[in-house]
């Protein structure tokens, strides 16, 4: 058995650790942050060029089976996978953490919504944690923002007001209050992304009454097979590999 593993996300680490060295397992890592954190085992760098790019190289690389541990909104490699392995006859899972509960937040399908949001209720000061390509629709903004990101838009992307900071997580609670106390923040912007490694920013928002407003997740492609665990994403790939001895 040779399972393909899109990761990029802490969730991909484990399994992959979970998985080494008792499966043939590939991790894929698109390749647009530097200095990844990079699973232990087989690791690709780079895009696959569509279902039909991927396709092929599933085929050329005798893949047996396909897990998609990627960012929740990573839905263009998401669509792509499904539909390739579905054109293969490849089983496909994918490992979706599960949500955060967006409880009082505001919920808006997009960054867009959310900008409108901002403006409408005359937000001034705006703690955006919704990742570099998020950044643009909030470029007009008369807001402050305090921008936490990996790597660094454009300039042209980024509102007039702004300060970023360069991080990833686990962050930690007593952190996070003090960088919105600190910044005197009224509202936090954020993608329902799920998971404990940043749920700290969203205990500290409730700790000091900061408005949260919240992008809904994409859905899932019809009709794919979705656990929330790694310890489900493994059980599915061991009986994918006792199936196939």
């Amino acid at each position: 058995m040779r399972v393909l593993l899109l990761g990029g996300t802490g969730e991909a680490r484990a399994l992959a650790e979970r998985l080494h060295p008792n499966v043939d397992i590939i991790s894929s890592l698109a390749g647009r942050v530097p200095d990844p954190a990079l699973p232990v085992g087989s690791v690709r760098i780079g895009g696959f060029g569509g279902v039909e790019g991927l396709r092929t190289w599933l085929t050329e690389n005798a893949v047996t089976a396909v897990i998609d541990a990627t960012h929740p909104f990573a839905a263009a490699i998401t669509a792509n996978a499904a539909a390739a392995c579905a054109g293969l006859d490849l089983p496909y899972l994918v490992l979706n953490r599960p949500p955060w509960d967006p409880a009082g937040a505001t919920v808006v399908a997009t960054d867009a919504e959310a900008a409108e949001i901002i403006a409408a209720k005359d937000y001034s000061r705006v703690f955006l944690t919704t990742g570099r390509s998020g950044v643009t629709a909030f470029a007009d903004s008369d807001a402050w923002f305090l921008i936490r990101v990996v790597t660094a838009p454009a300039a042209a992307m980024l509102p007039r007001n702004h300060e970023l900071v360069f991080s990833r997580g686990p962050y930690h609670y007593a952190a996070e209050r003090e960088l919105l106390s600190s910044r005197r923040i009224e509202v936090l912007v954020t993608k329902n992304s799920g998971g404990a490694l940043t749920q700290a920013k969203l205990d500290a928002a409730g700790s000091l009454d900061v408005d949260v407003v919240m992008i809904q997740r994409p859905a899932l492609p019809d009709g794919v097979a979705a656990v929330s665990s790694v310890q489900d994403a493994v059980a599915w790939a061991l009986n994918r590999g006792s199936a196939a001895v």
